[in-house]
C-alpha cells in the first residue's frame, strides 16, 4: 500500500546538523530534509543547480550576487556554478532535491554523507 512521506515525522527521527537525510527518489533526484544551524561553507556545483525550501525558522543564503532571506514556505534555486553558503542563525530545517550523487559540498572528499530515513 502506498504511504505518503511525513516530512516532520522524519526529521524528529534525528538531531545532527548539516546531514541530509534522503526521504524519497524522483526521475534521477534525492528528496532530501536537512536540520542547519550556523554556518555552511562557501561551495558551488559546476553540474547541477540547488534547490533550498525552507519547512521552519529562517535561513539567509549568502551568494557571490548577494543574499537571499527564507522563511517557512519560501524556496530558492542557486542556478550551477554560483558560490554560495546557507546560514541559519537558529536551527531551521529544509527540503533539499538534489542530482542522487551530488555531492553537499560540490567536492565528493569534504561532502556529507547522505543516508536515507
Amino acid at each position: 500500500m502506498p504511504e505518503a512521506v511525513n516530512l516532520a515525522e522524519k526529521l524528529s527521527k534525528f538531531s545532527e546538523h548539516w546531514s541530509p537525510k534522503t526521504v524519497s527518489k524522483f526521475n534521477g533526484h534525492d528528496i532530501m530534509v536537512v536540520k542547519v544551524k550556523g554556518e555552511f561553507n562557501w561551495h558551488h556545483h559546476d553540474d547541477t543547480d540547488d534547490f533550498f525550501m525552507v519547512l521552519e525558522g529562517r535561513i539567509r543564503i549568502e551568494t557571490e550576487n548577494g543574499d537571499v532571506e527564507l522563511g517557512p514556505g519560501e524556496l530558492y534555486v542557486i542556478p550551477k556554478g554560483i558560490e554560495h553558503r546557507p546560514v541559519a542563525e537558529e536551527e531551521a530545517h529544509l527540503m533539499l532535491i538534489e542530482k542522487s550523487g551530488t555531492p553537499n559540498t560540490g567536492d565528493e572528499a569534504t561532502a556529507a554523507k547522505i543516508t536515507e530515513i
